[in-house]
């Protein structure tokens, strides 16, 4: 065991994974909401937050956390696909009433997304979902979500929207004051320059840095770590996007996302920023 793998498992100690794919789910997962707390609990993690693409998980979260038998907390999302109704405030109020601390623009409905066709497992034929009004201006409703977002104390997630439509929505966002995370801007739909990144850092937004985006073969390890410390760790934060059946779960995702940003140089105080206290930030923790 070399030193970074020791300290990796020490640092993901009081971590929080903001991006998790547990089952239930439309999709085939390596593991369930009761399982992934237990698991994370194994790691010494504080949290993980629930991401579904086609349900809400507040209320899974809360029984979760109730019967799940683990030190660490689990978090719902929302993500406004079309069977939540799309861009519908509606839809971000009920979800966070029930216990939501994010929500996600349209991720697998986004039209963006589908015009590199279906992801596996998509089961219905719909329309793109866009952020832009028949003008080509971010649409009354996106700003309705931003308000209620503001009122409710979450986060607005720019889920797999275009590069044109991410960046109007943290413009937009920043300039409602609403609280704005730019989502695995690495991968490979939804990848955008790190002068893009940057710009819209500087906007206020918080950027996510995603390990399956490196072990997917999106963008390399050092590349990676030269994002972080070109945004800055103190406007970045670490998750995994794990929870796919057959590849790797959350927590030894993030114990070794974490060793591989170390072995890059990424300092335990920047490692500790990114993975515990901008989450929190995020959670209201």
């Amino acid at each position: 065991m070399n030193d970074n793998h020791a300290l990796a498992l020490e640092l993901t100690k009081g971590s929080y994974d903001l991006h998790t794919h547990p089952d239930p789910s439309h999709f085939p997962r390596a593991l369930d909401d009761f399982a992934l707390l237990r698991e994370a609990d194994e790691y010494g993690m504080a949290g993980v937050l629930i991401k579904s693409h086609y349900e809400t998980t507040g209320a899974r979260a809360r029984i979760a956390n109730a019967h799940a038998g683990a030190k660490a907390r689990a978090y719902g999302s929302v993500t406004l696909n079309w069977p939540v109704g799309g861009l519908n405030p509606y839809a971000v109020i009920s979800a966070v009433k029930m216990g939501a601390a994010c929500v996600w623009m349209p991720t697998r409905d986004a039209g963006h997304c589908l015009e590199y066709g279906d992801m596996p497992g998509d089961f219905f034929k719909r329309p793109g979902i866009t952020i832009f009004d028949d003008n080509g201006k971010v649409s009354a409703r996106v700003y309705e979500i931003f308000e209620a977002a503001k009122e409710l104390g979450v986060y607005v997630a720019s889920g797999h929207l275009s590069p044109a439509e991410t960046v109007a929505l943290c413009e937009a966002g920043a300039g409602v004051k609403a609280n704005v995370i730019l989502t695995h801007p690495d991968w490979e739909r939804t990848t955008l320059p790190l002068e893009t990144q940057l710009r819209i850092a500087d906007m206020g937004v918080l950027v996510e840095k995603l390990g399956s985006n490196i072990w997917s073969g999106d963008i390399g390890e050092k590349a990676m770590a030269d994002s972080i410390r070109a945004i800055g760790p103190e406007r970045v934060f670490m998750g995994t996007d794990c929870g796919v059946a057959g590849r790797m779960h959350p927590a030894p995702g993030m114990a070794k996302f974490i060793e591989q940003m170390l072995d890059q140089g990424i300092s335990e105080r920047d490692i500790r920023t990114m993975t515990a206290d901008n989450p929190k930030r995020i959670l209201g923790a």
